[in-house]
């Protein structure tokens, strides 16, 4: 399993960043937790693992806020890469987690500028319409 993304890694690099202050901090959409038990360093409760996180895509982001005592800083999500056809579905779907958990934004950068015009603005207007619909809220 790639721990890159876990929450509890990311989390930590989110906490340095407040304690830095940084006014954004961008993550990758955290996939899943335990990186500090794969990697067998460092220190962490195991309530991490239980209590305040679960598998939810939500969850697991909003403990990346948590870290960086909710949001005292933005968290603005990576887009990811580019993956072709289904760069919509993937950019929509990470924006309604990030704004579920309480993030601020995403990042498309290639998603979005190595397209045609056309389809980088519909990729930019799907992303912009989860931010502005009022029925997505913090969950």
């Amino acid at each position: 399993m790639d721990y890159h993304v876990s929450a509890d890694l990311t989390g930590q690099a989110n906490h340095l960043a407040a304690t830095m202050g940084a006014d954004i901090v961008k993550q990758n959409l955290a996939d899943n937790n335990g990186g500090y038990k794969a990697v067998k360093f460092g220190h962490t409760d195991e309530r991490v693992y239980s209590t305040l996180t679960s598998d939810n895509p939500i969850d697991l982001v909003r403990y990346q806020l948590a870290n960086y005592y909710m949001e005292r800083a933005g968290l603005i999500n990576s887009g990811g890469a580019s993956a072709g056809e289904t760069d919509i579905a993937e950019s929509v779907r990470t924006a309604v987690i990030n704004k579920h958990a309480g993030g601020i934004g995403l990042i498309l950068g290639r998603k979005a500028f190595k397209k045609s015009l056309k389809d980088g603005v519909a990729l930019i207007n799907a992303v912009q319409d989860v931010y502005l619909a009022k029925e997505i809220t913090i969950a």
